[in-house]
Parts: C-alpha cells; structure tokens; sequence
C-alpha cells in the first residue's frame, strides 16, 4: 500500500529527496545514536553522494543533521556556516565500499566526552533511509519503528532477558535482528518496536547481567 511519502514526497528544503531529505536522516540518525552533539566528523561519500553530491547540496544536508536539523528546517543551506559557528568540524572525502547503494556516507563522529561512533548509512529514494552498519557490525534497520540497539555478551538467555523487559512495559516488536562477532564474544540485536520504549525499561535493559551498551533511537513523528 502507498503513503502519502510515495505519493508525494517528504517535506524538506533542497532539490533532492535523495541527495537532501535522506541525507539530513543519516546525520541526525548519526547524531541521536552518539548520544551527543558532536564536534568532529569525517564523513565519506560514495557513489553519486560523491559524484553529484555537492551539487545537490549532501554534504550541507549531512552536516545540517549532525546539527540535529530536520529535512524541512531553512537553516540547511547554512549548516556548515552554522557547523563551524557551534564548534562542530566537518570534513569530506570520497569512499570506495564493497556492495553498497549508491547514496550512501559513511560518518565518523566524535563527541566532547570522548563517545564515537562509526555510521554507514543509505539513502534510498523519497527521503527514506536504511542504516547498513554501526560501529563495525552489519545491521539492518530504516528508523522508520523506534529502535534499540543493544550490545551483549553472547550468553544463552539474553533474547529473552531483553524481550522479557519489552513485554513487562507493553511494548511490541515489530522486527528484530541478531548478530555476533564469534561464539561467547560480542553480539548485538537490534530491535524495533510499534511504541516507544519507556525509560524505565531502557534503564532496567541497560542493567541486565551481561549488557555491554545500550543505544536508542525514537522515530520522528512526520
């Protein structure tokens, strides 16, 4: 079935929904999973994010969503006069990656308290986007649910641990998706859900035997 997004497009500022809304959605999906403003980037554009990028205004959409901008905020063709103003240095390069979509940057990211975070992220048409990889590890998600990004040990029972605290605050799955280093080391799940998931649960997640980190990301409401 069609939305109003196939039909019509997303609201934004800039030429291409591609090139511009997606764009403005890496950066601030960047932004919101460092947890932090950030004051350093190096952002690394490939295929026609490279090619054609400047042009369409990516790298003034990347760094308006560092800034934690909206697709439909005016300030966008100032970011990175507002980006140097606000303490935030940004720099850009062309990337070669191995199978990825054509609209796609790769951001490294520092905050002020030292936290980082290494983002590989697609646009893929009418301002939608899909989030590839994460600090090294292949994933799979768009930020169109709310999302939790948890880090652990790779223990039986843990899945359940965790869906356990979702279940207990009310809150459905909508799709989730397991992955691991080796056996016994680091895995991550990533999971989104139909309703946002409280505090309390984040809280009582995050302090689970075994819980390395805990990321979340709360879907914009259009």
């Amino acid at each position: 079935m069609l939305d109003i997004f196939d039909i019509l497009g997303p609201v934004m500022v800039g030429p291409s929904s591609s090139h511009t809304a997606g764009a403005v959605r890496i950066g601030r999906m960047a932004r919101v999973l460092l947890g932090a403003a950030p004051v350093q980037a190096d952002i690394g554009l490939y295929g026609s994010f490279a090619e054609t990028g400047q042009g369409h205004g990516t790298d003034r959409a990347l760094a308006a969503g560092l800034l934690g901008m909206r697709p439909d905020d005016l300030d966008i063709p100032r970011s990175l006069e507002l980006a140097r103003e606000r303490g935030l240095s940004v720099t850009f390069r062309t990337v070669r990656l191995r199978e990825a979509h054509p609209n796609t940057a790769l951001i490294r990211a520092e905050a002020a308290d030292g936290r980082r975070i290494e983002l590989q992220a697609a646009s893929t048409g009418g301002g939608r986007i899909r989030v590839d990889r994460l600090n090294g590890v292949d994933v799979n998600f768009t930020g169109a649910f709310h999302t939790l990004i948890v880090r652990h040990q790779d223990r039986a029972g843990k899945v359940a641990d965790v869906t356990r605290e979702l279940s207990n605050a009310r809150v459905n799955i909508a799709n989730m998706s397991l992955c691991r280093s080796r056996r016994g080391g680091d895995a991550l799940m990533v999971i989104e859900t139909d309703q946002p998931v409280p505090p309390v649960a984040r809280l009582l997640i995050g302090e689970l035997p075994g819980i390395r980190s805990l990321t979340y990301y709360q879907r914009e409401e259009d």
